[in-house]
């Protein structure tokens, strides 16, 4: 059902060190790369992720609620994007570990204060 996401950024260089540092982990790479943003993507025909200046001109705002939820094939891949997020600097909003119903995530923040998770479904 979803396209792609797209996440403001007030400095598009160093967005674009965190998540090509972040993406590696889950062997994402650049599918699109242009003057006022990037995007990453497995391909352009599955769901990609995405970091823009806003087009108006105004500073990137982090949205009250907004989150975006990047999934992972494995709890232990989840604890290494936690892991990698927080290395690049990044902030935790949660630790690696399961949420009940088999959903087992970890959260943190990106550099401009995005909130993300990681997830997958497990049997821990």
């Amino acid at each position: 059902m979803i396209g792609y996401t797209t996440l403001g950024t007030r400095d598009l260089p160093r967005a674009a060190a965190f998540y090509d540092a972040l993406f590696e982990t889950l062997g994402i790479k650049r599918t699109m790369d242009f003057e006022r943003g990037i995007a990453w993507g497995r391909d352009m025909n599955s769901p990609g992720f995405a970091v823009m200046l806003p087009f108006d001109g105004q500073p990137a705002t982090v949205g009250n609620g907004v989150m975006i939820a990047l999934a992972a094939d494995s709890p232990a891949t989840v604890q290494a994007l936690h892991a990698k997020a927080l290395a690049l600097g990044g902030s935790d909003e949660g630790a690696p570990g399961p949420r009940g119903g088999g959903f087992y995530a970890a959260y943190f923040r990106d550099l401009d204060g995005n909130k993300l998770n990681a997830f997958c479904m497990s049997a821990e």
